[in-house]
């Protein structure tokens, strides 16, 4: 068995390509709509892993609320990133246009970490 989460964001596009370069992920299956304009469903992994599915919200979606205050229904842990420098990437590629909950810090857990609520809605733990 297989099991990894699909996230429903507005501008699917866009954020398939933030994603990619936040983690080094690579699509590996998709389905636009018909206008190509956006993902009705689309799989990203990393290193062969499947790590994500993520498909467009419905237009009453919006992420402006999850923004304001900082909501946070589902986190994705995103761990053993391998560098701090790939942390510093992934912090630096998910807040640009998000909302930072914790910048990049120490844990007893984990040595540098931090948490995001990307421009998508979607909140992110990274860490090595």
């Amino acid at each position: 068995m297989k099991c990894y989460t699909q996230v429903y964001v507005m501008n699917s596009i866009e954020a398939v390509e933030t994603y990619c370069k936040a983690f080094g992920a690579k699509v590996t299956f998709e389905i636009k709509n018909d206008a190509q304009t956006a993902y009705e469903h689309c799989e990203l992994s990393v290193n062969g892993e499947g790590i994500l599915a993520v498909a467009e919200a419905p237009e009453s979606y919006d992420v402006s609320v999850i923004h304001r205050l900082k909501w946070q229904t589902m986190t994705f842990n995103a761990f053993e990133l391998g560098s701090t420098d790939a942390v510093k990437n992934a912090f630096d590629v998910l807040s640009d246009g998000g909302v930072v909950i914790e910048e990049i810090h120490e844990l007893p857990w984990s040595k540098y970490c931090a948490t995001v609520i990307d421009r998508y809605g979607v909140c992110w733990w990274i860490g090595i």
